[in-house]
């Protein structure tokens, strides 16, 4: 069965600094797949350029979705195929509250019933949330803003989640709490590719691992064989 998500030699360049240097990917239907690698190494980027925000002239190379090519296209379209992304630093709308964001994660959508009973779901995954559904954005904590952006994505129901730094600046509990919660939307069906700095948390969670140094895979394993590699332990796991 073909991948749901595959690149296929990418490149990504901002004007002449070459980013993204020739890398391939898979995400099989129902996986849950970590990108990893310090700072700068071209995992945003990466995330960006399949969920159509960067801009299309940087692009070499393919992006296919359930076999289709969609590099270089606008991310509403893109989001509307099902692929859906949680930003990096949460960009929730902070003059909006916990409700309006999560309505505004179903813009693209029709089925208002489906839409109520999603957003049920979403509360129920994330209970902090439904407390404080008439709160403003902008006045919650780091964390809540965390589960706020994961259950706007989810909103959008999603055939492909993409996560960009969860655990940033989040409290060790609040990180677990998140975590648990990536496990088990993964577990009702709905495909994960994340990047993260803590890489002993991310492939703790996920299945299959790619390690990115300056704009390259090095090593794509499972995540249990990335744990046990002397040179991924030693890099990225403090050991």
């Amino acid at each position: 069965m073909a991948p749901i998500l595959e690149l296929v030699d990418f490149h990504y360049y901002y004007g002449n600094i070459h980013s993204v240097k020739g890398i391939d990917l898979y995400v099989n239907e129902g996986d849950m797949v970590t990108l990893i690698g310090a700072n700068g190494a071209g995992k945003t980027t990466t995330l960006q350029s399949i969920s159509g925000l960067t801009k299309p002239r940087g692009i070499r190379g393919k992006i296919l979705f359930q076999g289709k090519e969609i590099q270089g296209m606008g991310g509403n379209r893109i989001a509307s195929l099902g692929i859906l992304q949680s930003l990096e630093g949460r960009h929730v709308f902070s003059k909006l509250t916990v409700e309006e964001n999560l309505t505004i994660g179903a813009y693209l959508r029709k089925d208002t019933k489906s839409i109520k009973e999603d957003m049920k779901d979403v509360y129920r995954r994330f209970p902090r949330l439904e407390e404080r559904k008439w709160q403003l954005a902008g006045t919650l904590s780091g964390g809540e803003q965390q589960m706020l952006a994961m259950g706007r994505a989810l909103m959008g129901k999603p055939k492909l989640m993409l996560l960009d730094e969860p655990s940033m600046g989040l409290a060790p509990l609040i990180v677990k709490e998140i975590f648990v919660a990536v496990k088990d939307i993964n577990k009702d069906g709905t495909t994960i590719l994340f990047v993260e700095q803590n890489s002993k948390i991310a492939l703790a969670t996920a299945h299959r691992g790619y390690v990115m140094q300056t704009g390259e895979i090095v090593i794509h394993d499972t995540c249990e064989n990335l744990s046990n590699n002397e040179d991924v332990k030693r890099v990225y796991l403090g050991g």
